[in-house]
């Protein structure tokens, strides 16, 4: 088949654009071509894909995004492409891969009221209507049972649309047997003693991963123990604000910006524990790589994968709705080397059993079948 995949942006450290790249080369790996439009490409193009660069127009995001939807759907229709599997909202899509959580629940429930009068909420809820309206065909590839109640709830989608997908981490995330050489490595380069904690947190959104939140509880940890803790930060975003507020609560040398990087696995081995107090988070998939790897969790439970981590033993989960003390308690609690290693075997034996690693199959099993009813024998 001739695929052809959509999505707003790529860069190689985003989650959503992860899970695209390796659902894409899946089903390229299966004989079919595939076929990319989007605005943005950043990093290595891969072998075989035809990459298309749409320039939208527009002075805002939801504005280009809208041209770009537009742009896109027009040269598909020129294209000849037997089925669309998009990764942003965005009308006439055959497949979506849907990563993001419910918009319109998201602005009804946490935004300003007049927020939803403007047009970026009538673009973006007119995208997302295009894809989950109960008279769309669009078949959708979840990622998260809690948002499909969402979606329903706001635009009646009919179960049957909905395909429920396991996570699907790299292999590579697995502790391999030279993890303890690893983690002791990147302890080194960062100058890490045996008694100091090393707190790992993993977005390139953070607001939305809750990067105020993890530096107010570094904060309140006590002086002593304090003094051997730090907050390392990997992501692209814009760090000054969260600078702006370390300095304010003194604890500015604890906190450290790594911006993107290509090697999390070294991360996930040398840190003591991975803090992701995201504000909201449809899956949370640095959950199930951390848990892969033997790394403690403490995360919120409003995150989709949150469950993987009570289910594997691997950590605690901050309760909703959020209150900062409680997470100041949890954190200040969890920093105990026993209580660390009993977390960590559980993980490991947990990610030796679990389907873990089968998204990127599942997914392509779906569009192929996907692809099977609507092209004619």
């Amino acid at each position: 088949m001739k695929l052809a995949f959509c999505l707003n942006y790529y860069f190689p450290f985003g989650g959503l654009q992860r899970d695209f790249l390796r659902i894409a080369r899946v089903c390229q790996s299966r004989g079919h071509s595939i076929t990319v439009y989007t605005m943005h490409w950043e990093g290595e193009r891969p072998e075989g894909f035809s990459i298309n660069i749409v320039n939208p127009r527009g002075l805002t995001n939801h504005t280009r995004s809208r041209d770009f939807a537009r742009q896109a759907m027009e040269q598909l229709a020129a294209s000849k492409c037997d089925l669309v599997v998009g990764f942003s909202r965005m009308p006439g899509l055959d497949v979506y891969y849907a990563a993001d959580s419910c918009y319109r629940e998201k602005v009804l429930s946490n935004r300003p009221f007049l927020s939803r009068f403007g047009g970026r909420f009538r673009v973006y809820s007119a995208m997302e209507r295009a894809v989950f309206d109960a008279a769309a065909k669009t078949e959708i590839l979840l990622i998260s049972e809690a948002e499909k109640a969402r979606f329903v709830r706001h635009y009646g989608t009919p179960e049957e649309r909905f395909h429920l997908l396991p996570p699907g981490i790299e292999k590579s995330r697995i502790a391999p047997p030279d993890a303890p050489e690893i983690r002791q490595d990147l302890r080194n380069e960062y100058g890490l003693d045996a008694g100091d904690f090393m707190l790992l947190l993993i977005g390139s959104r953070f607001r939305t991963k809750g990067v105020d939140r993890a530096i107010k509880a570094l904060s309140a940890l006590p002086q002593q123990l304090r003094d051997k803790t730090g907050l390392y930060i990997v992501g692209q975003d814009k760090p000054d604000r969260y600078i702006t507020l370390a300095r304010r609560l003194g604890v500015e040398k604890n906190v450290y910006f790594l911006g993107g990087r290509s090697d999390i696995p070294r991360f996930l081995l040398g840190a003591d524990l991975l803090i992701h107090p995201a504000y909201i988070e449809n899956t949370g998939t640095v959950l199930i790589e951390a848990i892969a790897a033997g790394l403690p969790v403490l995360a919120s439970q409003v995150c989709g994968y949150a469950g993987y981590v009570e289910d594997a033993g691997a950590g605690r989960l901050i309760p909703a709705p959020f209150v900062q003390e409680t997470m100041n308690d949890q954190l200040a609690s969890m920093l105990d080397r026993k209580e660390l290693l009993i977390w960590q075997s559980n993980a490991l034996n947990y990610a030796r059993s679990a389907d873990i690693f089968s998204l990127p199959e599942k997914a392509a099993d779906l569009i192929e079948s996907v692809g099977l009813r609507k092209i004619p024998c």
